[in-house]
Parts: structure tokens; C-alpha cells; sequence
């Protein structure tokens, strides 16, 4: 079990699949910088993250809930939570979470570790099971069905452990320059082409070498 202090946000475990390092910039040197890609993700989130809810029929949606899990110590909030009442074949409410993204769906699981840890925080906090979230991307304008197996659950666990522990030991990882470092809005801070120490040591001998 975590104390609120020890929480970490769920969004550093997107950031952690994407780059540890860039994890490490933002949730424990403090470091935050807009690219093109960011600015259209916090529009797109400004028409959902209203603390809102309406009713439908059997279906409730619940917008910017916040949602947190003590054994596992994250916490953030739910773009839109749907609750649909349960019907004479099935047993207790369906509770599905839906994550808007402006862009469209990616080659990792950096998505999906997000949204299937809002599925734990859900069942830790409603003592229910959340079988499936769903994603909206913008870019596509269309739903995406994510079933919340138990390999996910396994991955994103662990990855919640692997940002706890860069969190809990301040440690941040050396550059390493890949092709996702050009999306990054962190570039111009980590400068993941600069020469690391011990090239740059190799550099300066070469200068003071007869």
C-alpha cells in the first residue's frame, strides 16, 4: 500500500513507455515543455475533462473522474467513464473507461498501459472488474476496443513499478538518441545528440594528445 505522497500520475506511465528518460525529466526533474503534439492533446481534453455527468437510459457518462489505487500508488483522472446498468443477462453494472487521444492509435502500448491502469484504479475503488476500455482518437474520429487482459494488467504493473522506482530514486537515465526523440517536446532540453561524458572526455584528450 502507498500514502498519497508516494502517488505517481498515470500520465508518467505513458511518458515512461515513450522514453524512460523523458519519464524522468518530467516527473522528477520538473521539466515540461508544448510541442504541436501536446497543445492538440490538451484541446482536445479541455471538451472532456469538465467534472460532469448525465444520464441516458441505462447509460450513465461520468467526465473527468478522479481516480486513484493505494496498492499500486497512481492516481489522475478519467477523460469519460461509462456506467451501464446491468441487464436480466448480466451481473452488476459495466463499468467502461474511454481515453480521447487527438491523434491515432500507436505502434507501442504506451495507450494502452494508461488506460488499462484507469481499469485497476476503477476496480480497487468500485470493487468491480472492468473488462474492456475503449479509445477515441481524434484523428480518425472512431472507437478503439481494448479488452483488459491479464498480459496487460502483468505489463502495466510492472512498468508502474518501474516508474515508482526512477521516481522514488530521483534517477534519471542518460540520452539515447532514437527516431521518436524528433515527436518529442522534451528535444531541446535533453539534447539526445549531444555527446555523452565519456565521448566528450574521449573528444578532449584528442585535443591535448601530441
Amino acid at each position: 500500500m502507498y500514502i498519497e505522497d508516494d502517488f505517481i500520475q498515470l500520465s508518467a506511465l505513458q511518458h515512461y513507455v515513450f522514453c524512460p528518460r523523458q519519464c524522468a525529466l518530467i516527473h522528477v526533474e520538473g521539466l515540461w515543455c508544448e510541442n504541436v503534439f501536446t497543445v492538440r492533446g490538451d484541446i482536445l481534453h479541455e471538451k472532456v475533462d469538465t467534472d460532469s455527468f448525465e444520464s441516458r437510459g441505462a447509460l450513465r457518462t461520468v467526465r473527468g473522474l478522479r481516480i486513484h489505487s493505494t496498492r499500486l500508488g497512481i492516481a489522475g483522472r478519467c477523460d469519460v467513464v461509462e456506467f451501464r446498468r446491468a441487464s436480466e443477462s448480466t451481473s452488476g453494472d459495466v463499468v467502461l473507461p474511454v481515453e480521447f487521444k487527438s491523434g491515432q492509435p500507436k505502434d507501442d502500448i504506451s495507450d494502452k498501459v494508461q488506460l488499462c491502469a484507469q481499469a485497476l484504479c476503477l476496480e480497487e475503488m468500485l470493487n468491480t472488474k472492468v473488462e474492456r476500455g475503449d479509445f477515441f482518437y481524434g484523428r480518425t474520429r472512431r472507437r478503439v476496443h481494448v479488452e483488459i487482459n491479464e498480459q496487460l494488467r502483468t505489463q502495466t504493473e510492472e512498468i508502474i513499478s518501474a516508474v515508482h522506482d526512477i521516481v522514488s530514486r530521483k534517477y534519471v537515465p542518460k540520452m539515447r538518441y532514437t527516431v521518436k526523440c524528433r515527436n518529442c517536446s522534451l528535444y531541446d532540453v535533453c539534447q539526445p545528440k549531444a555527446m555523452n561524458e565519456r565521448k566528450l572526455q574521449q573528444y578532449m584528450n584528442t585535443l591535448y594528445t601530441p
